[in-house]
């Protein structure tokens, strides 16, 4: 019997292991003939909510805040009527003027009716906060009255009764944008300069009488967050601000909660160009939403100690951060993160809006619900609250989205602490027969929501029990290879195999079975590619999925795009394997892990095309998602058939063959650089060199197969993207020599 675990976690200070240390395995080939795997459990701890939408209300506009209590969920914005869920928009709909009132177990509304309206303009609600016995709820924005009642930008509303309270008015200049409440105590943040007649900019607070209070925080731009620590003796402070009280200090500051001055300040430690929208605090950290504005700019979260209001960790994410949120030890955000490769997560692709991270620790856990941009601005979610009822504990959240997780949903969603009732994604399943007397049984990992640790039951035969049970590591960009070898089989039988991935509540179903002969002896040319070192070859033997399984020992697979053509023959050389089809268009693959900067290094390939539009074959890139800003190590076609090697060494070094290979036949491509420089062969002939370059571009990325960024490189074709079959994809970490080269292309005919 065995155990396994497999794949990459995050690591850092504070994570909490879902499995035992001896299970933690580094991702590699796994021999074993038997079962007994430690499962995943539901959710990776310390995540506690799942990322399994419930059916909520809509909205048809914004939600800017929330605050929520015993069951309870505000939900203030701009926007004018509430919708049951799946209702499309405009029809089903109930008056909600800027404001309404969910029971947090159900989604639905409660009987809280309010109208927040202004005379002239659009009126909107931009906080809301509750007083700590909950009796009254206190609201900001830009109105001018509450069900007829006359305010100026702030009221309290009693939550009995659901009624504007009569002696709590204060005018406020300008907009309310955040608000925090004691139990004596209201403090308002926003665009105003003036509180009660009495000059305020852009923080105040007032008694829960409505009374203005010496306290002064002046600062010189836009308040944005308001938040009272734990003890009650300071306030944080939030927004686009430079000065506070005449200080430097941008975007954050901490002032006493009696007197307003300042404590604590912060020159320089948040950029210039970056502000912050929104705070909150456990009982032992506060922590902050960024947003800024321009390229490389700070939009991520810190974490504070409350002991000395100094940072704990922070993140450098980009993609603006508009709230967050504290439950069990994980602060939970939204945002639209596009970009997280400086912190060794996802390089930049389309945006994702809803993250987790442990309060000790910036690695993101493994809890992906999503939303759209949405209409607005748009950034998705721009709000979040929460609260427990009947023995659940519910997140909600708000924002200019109109989807979640894949379907129609505008303004607010919500999840729980459970049930748990997202499957896993059905694993994809390659089998490998390159060496006699065994079978390879490789697969992708599978991707699941909110669990990033899960278990993999291998079937053989038909049987109903596995053969063997392994748990692996994956989320949605990194979806590492594993593989578990079969050993139990004789020359020339055939066995199928299948595969689910459990998160230890929930189930996948099994992958559609795969069936191998097992070979009597080596096939020749694969055995060639591995005993030369290859660290990447990919046969593009799998059916329809995402998956390239890679033959070698690294287990650096292939993500595919897009839907090429599988399973294409006749294959670029003897035997049963297949090629693979691109469009010319949006199909590629790309390699699953950030590899380091490749000084030496081979790619190897065979193509057939007929195209006259040229297109990139193989290359390095930074990017997976979408087209790489840093590109070179590639082999692309022009136009006219020729083939151009070229890499980036204080500018375009490239070298280019005589003849055209667009002509419907496959051809055996390896381009190399070493110590003696550039060298391009074709079906085993060297047919360019260039001695002189022995260096290219120092930057991490991602090997990309069938298409990515051409822009400036010389004779450009017209298709970035290349149109035809690809086949036999290999990468070394070395020049392979001449005479390997062409031992490989006379291998294509050896079985």
């Amino acid at each position: 019997m065995m155990n396994g675990s497999t794949g990459r976690r995050p690591g850092g200070r504070g994570r909490v292991r879902a499995a035992s240390a001896a299970l933690c395995l580094f991702a590699g080939a796994l021999t074993a003939t038997a079962v007994g795997a430690t499962p995943a459990t539901a959710l990776t701890p310390p995540v506690s909510i799942t990322a399994d939408d419930l059916t909520t209300w809509q909205t048809n506009g914004i939600v800017w805040s929330m605050a929520a209590t015993d069951g309870v969920v505000y939900a203030g914005g701009t926007f004018s009527t509430v919708r049951p869920p799946d209702a499309a928009a405009g029809t089903s709909e109930q008056p909600a003027v800027n404001f309404a009132a969910f029971d947090a177990a159900t989604g639905a509304p409660t009987g809280c009716s309010l109208s927040f309206t202004l005379s002239s303009g659009t009126a909107t609600v931009r906080a809301l906060a509750l007083s700590p016995d909950g009796g009254t709820l206190y609201a900001g924005g830009q109105f001018g009255s509450v069900n007829g009642v006359g305010v100026s930008n702030i009221a309290a509303i009693d939550t009995a009764t659901c009624t504007p309270r009569q002696n709590f008015k204060i005018s406020v200049s300008a907009t309310v944008r955040a608000l925090d409440v004691t139990a004596d105590t209201v403090y308002l943040g926003g665009d105003f300069n003036s509180v009660g007649g009495q000059t305020r900019n852009k923080f105040a607070a007032v008694t829960t009488g409505a009374s203005l209070l010496p306290w002064t925080a002046n600062a010189d731009e836009v308040a944005r967050a308001v938040q009272v620590t734990p003890d009650g003796q300071h306030v944080a402070l939030g927004g686009d601000f430079f000065t506070v009280n005449g200080t430097t200090t941008h975007a954050l500051a901490v002032v006493d909660a009696t007197t307003g001055a300042l404590t604590t300040s912060y020159p320089g430690f948040i950029p210039n160009t970056s502000t912050v929208q929104d705070l909150t605090t456990d009982a032992t950290g506060l922590y902050t939403a960024n947003e800024g504005t321009g390229g490389g700019v700070f939009d991520g979260r810190i974490a504070i100690d409350l002991d000395d209001y100094q940072q704990r960790w922070r993140d450098t994410c980009l993609g603006a951060t508009q709230a967050v949120l504290v439950h069990s030890g994980v602060l939970y955000s939204g945002s639209h993160a596009h970009d997280c490769a400086s912190m060794g997560e996802f390089p930049d692709q389309p945006r994702r809006h809803l993250l987790a991270q442990s309060v000790d620790d910036p690695a993101l856990l493994p809890w992906f619900p999503d939303t759209n941009d949405g209409i607005g601005e748009p950034v998705g979610p721009r709000v979040m609250a929460q609260t427990d009822k009947g023995g659940r504990h519910y997140l909600w959240v708000g924002g200019e989205f109109t989807t979640v997780n894949g379907g129609g949903q505008q303004g607010l969603t919500r999840f729980a602490d459970g049930p748990d009732t997202g499957a896993p994604w059905v694993p994809n399943v390659s089998l490998s027969t390159v060496a006699p007397g065994r079978i390879d049984v490789n697969w992708q990992t599978s991707y699941d929501t909110d669990d990033g640790e899960l278990t993999y039951r291998i079937y053989k035969d038909g049987a109903s029990t596995p053969v063997h049970t392994v748990t692996g590591y994956s989320v949605f960009w990194d979806r590492p290879q594993l593989r578990w070898t079969d050993t139990d089989v004789a020359v020339g039988e055939t066995h199928s195999y299948r595969i689910t991935a459990s998160d230890g509540t929930n189930t996948s179903a099994k992958s559609p079975a795969q069936s191998a002969t097992v070979a009597a002896s080596t096939q020749a040319y694969p055995a060639r590619v591995l005993s030369d070192g290859a660290s990447l070859y990919w046969r593009y033997d799998e059916g329809t999925s995402t998956f390239a399984a890679d033959t070698t020992g690294g287990l650096n697979n292939g993500f595919l795009r897009n839907g090429p053509a599988y399973q294409q023959t006749p294959a670029a050389i003897a035997g049963s394997s297949t090629a693979i089809g691109f469009d010319g268009s949006t199909e590629y693959g790309y390699s699953n892990k950030l590899q380091a900067h490749p000084a030496r290094f081979s790619v190897e390939t065979w193509i057939k095309t007929t195209t006259t539009r040229g297109g990139k074959v193989i290359g390095f890139g930074n990017l997976t998602m979408q087209n790489s800003t840093r590109y070179d190590k590639q082999v692309y076609m022009a136009n006219n058939g020729r083939l151009v090697f070229g890499v980036y060494s204080s500018g375009y070094r490239t070298v280019t063959t005589t003849g055209a290979y667009n002509d419907g036949n496959w051809h055996h491509v390896v381009a190399t650089q070493g110590t003696g420089g550039m060298a391009l062969y074709v079906d085993g002939q060297l047919r360019a060199s260039n001695f002189l370059y022995t260096g290219n571009e120092n930057y991490p990325g991602y090997w990309r197969v069938g298409g990515d960024n051409l822009a400036n490189w010389p004779n450009r074709p017209t298709s970035n993207f290349f149109a035809g079959q690809i086949d036999e994809t290999a990468v070394y970490p070395a020049a392979l020599s001449s005479s390997q080269v062409s031992a490989h292309y006379a291998l294509r005919t050896a079985e």
